[in-house]
């Protein structure tokens, strides 16, 4: 059975690998201004489009999910052809508008399908699942990567959905954002009130730097540590007890929205790698796709992992 792999463009997966295991992406459509750009993952056009006054105006950006019908043009025109069964992975729903959209086209396309395939002489069943993350940029990845990993193996498609879904209560995505006044801008516009000026002022001002998490669609701070590196370096240190701890999947993803090799230097970074390395966690490091940058700000950093229930300390 051939089994494909959507993911929209908010999840954080290196570009390799999204190359390597064919995996498409839904799009996030971003417009700053009079700039517009489809998020396609492509770190040179989003560097690109990131400049001057569009980087000073990105907190004020709109950013456009694929829409049902584009989703269901998508399936229709290409997947519905080159898969028998397709998993669409998305952003949690309470972040994003893609998971219904998707949800909502997915039930067209099963009606739809039939005289597609058989045109191209193709009257075998097609069938896909709809998966809500409930994560963001790099949870998400956690689950594409598992999907592709069960694939790999042979596992059956029911067998995947059941876990992948299991997985997503499992998720845990973990970011330490640069510059909180951009944060605080950025989700005043979204109508999100959990940053206040007073708090983005004063963290602004003493640099405090908070470190939030988001699971099961929900999001909070668990940590303030003085200054950004710290606080990076505390979370990777955090990272790395859950490694020793034992983790769901043999994977950590980290998403930078930078370039890898400033992510790189940054405190911790070595020994998590390490870590990862002697307990046979594989790490996949990929640049911030466009619409996690223009919502949480350049150089945020994020992680995401599977792992039983715990408190971040």
């Amino acid at each position: 059975m051939r089994i494909g792999i959507v993911v929209d463009s908010a999840c954080d997966v290196p570009a390799d690998f999204i190359e390597q295991e064919d995996i498409t992406i839904l799009p996030v459509t971003v417009q700053i201004g009079n700039a517009v750009l489809a998020d396609m993952r492509n770190e040179e056009a989003t560097l690109n489009f990131l400049t001057g006054d569009t980087a000073a105006q990105a907190y004020n950006a709109e950013t456009t999910p694929y829409t049902v019908q584009q989703v269901h043009d998508l399936f229709l025109n290409k997947l519905v052809l080159d898969y028998d069964y397709v998993f669409c992975i998305c952003t949690t729903r309470t972040r994003s508008g893609i998971f219904d959209n998707a949800q909502q086209a997915s039930y067209t396309i099963l009606n739809d399908y039939k005289p597609v395939r058989a045109a191209s002489g193709n009257n075998t069943p097609f069938a896909l699942r709809v998966i809500d993350s409930q994560n963001v940029f790099a949870g998400v990845g956690v689950l594409a990567i598992e999907a592709a990993r069960m694939r790999a193996a042979g596992e059956t498609p029911p067998k995947i959905r059941a876990h992948l879904e299991n997985l997503a209560n499992s998720t845990h995505g973990y970011m330490v954002p640069p510059d909180l006044h951009y944060l605080r801008n950025r989700i005043k516009k979204r109508g999100d009130k959990s940053v206040s000026f007073l708090s983005a002022a004063l963290g602004t001002a003493l640099d405090i730097k908070p470190i939030l998490t988001c699971h099961r669609g929900e999001t909070s701070p668990v940590g303030k540590v003085k200054g950004f590196n710290a606080a990076v370096e505390k979370m990777f240190d955090f990272a790395g007890k859950r490694v020793r701890a034992g983790l769901l999947t043999p994977t950590m993803n980290l998403s930078y929205g930078g370039e890898m090799e400033e992510m790189r230097k940054l405190p911790g970074y070595e020994r998590l790698r390490e870590t990862c390395a002697e307990h046979n966690v594989e790490v996949f490091e990929s640049f911030m796709g466009l619409s996690g940058l223009v919502n949480v700000g350049k150089g945020a950093m994020v992680l995401g992992f599977a792992s039983e229930p715990h408190k971040f300390e």
